[in-house]
């Protein structure tokens, strides 16, 4: 079960964030423009870039967000990459869904969190009207000097790096320095939140790793998409690494609003009969001890 020290089953939900929450890749709304790029010109270089030079394709956006800015001379300081963040755009129904499904969470008696696990930049995450909602933020970020200027990445998030994440929230390990508790064993059962307590939200291939772990240790996965990318996300669903595919509407009553609550129904089920099977297994091995007999 979860940590005695907490009176509800915990359940995290993790969320990817460009096209997942908001409509475009973040760099989209304002950056690119900023620099006097479009997005498809942007995105195009950077994908030469990675492929002639072999480099990760997270590392190079980041390399070429600073190089794009300093050649348009624009400023690379922290406050300027937050500021980014007022001008995303949602899909219907995203600011205020993490806290009504908070809400459901605990009027069925269950403690629903929200984190993000993204290749987006936390920076302009931090700057949206949605970061507070969050427990904890995963994402790629800068390194910043003494004058508060971008120089070096921090973090870098890609696909594949992503599920490290979900190993930190399983296990209660949120703080990214800290890899010896995080490789530390510990029975899943003991885990702050087991992943059948675990739901991902994300939109494509890139999330497919973090889909795909979730779904094998009895959590669920759940892709969206809008009318554009249905048949993108649909071999996802046949080939078996989501649970569901639900346009992207947060909106109380949509689709994917059921789909979520009816997890979580299920989730408190799972989690009582799991507590009940452990705690018949315990008094079971008690009574197998050997008695001392009595002098």
């Amino acid at each position: 079960m979860n940590n005695q020290n907490e009176q509800k089953p915990v359940v995290a939900i993790m969320y990817d964030f460009d096209k997942t929450l908001c409509t475009k890749d973040m760099q989209e709304y304002t950056f690119i423009p900023n620099i006097g790029m479009t997005a498809k010109a942007f995105w195009a270089e950077a994908a030469a870039l990675a492929k002639d030079r072999q480099m990760d394709g997270v590392l190079t956006y980041m390399y070429l967000m600073l190089e794009k800015s300093r050649a348009a001379h624009k400023s690379i300081h922290r406050e300027d990459f937050v500021a980014l963040g007022k001008d995303l755009e949602f899909f219907p129904g995203v600011t205020d869904w993490f806290a009504r499904i908070a809400r459901f969470g605990e009027e069925i008696g269950v403690t629903v969190e929200h984190y993000i696990i993204s290749s987006g930049l936390r920076e302009i995450i931090e700057g949206s009207e949605v970061f507070r909602a969050f427990r904890e933020v995963f994402a790629c970020e800068f390194l910043y000097d003494e004058n508060n200027i971008a120089c070096w990445p921090k973090n870098a998030v890609n696909y594949t790096t992503k599920t490290q994440f979900l190993f930190r929230i399983n296990k209660g390990v949120l703080d990214i320095s800290n890899d010896t508790d995080l490789n530390t064993y510990t029975p899943e059962d003991e885990r702050r939140v087991p992943f059948r307590n675990m739901i991902y939200i994300g939109d494509g291939l890139t999330d497919v790793p973090c889909m795909k772990l979730v779904k094998v240790n009895g959590g669920y996965s759940v892709a969206v998409y809008r009318d554009e990318t249905l048949a993108k996300v649909q071999p996802l669903l046949t080939d078996n690494r989501v649970n569901f595919i639900e346009p992207a509407d947060y909106r109380e009553g949509s689709d994917l609003d059921t789909t979520v609550k009816n997890i979580l129904r299920k989730m408190i089920l799972t989690d009582d009969l799991v507590g009940r099977s452990a705690g018949q297994r315990k008094a079971a091995q008690e009574a197998a001890k050997p008695r001392r007999k009595k002098k």
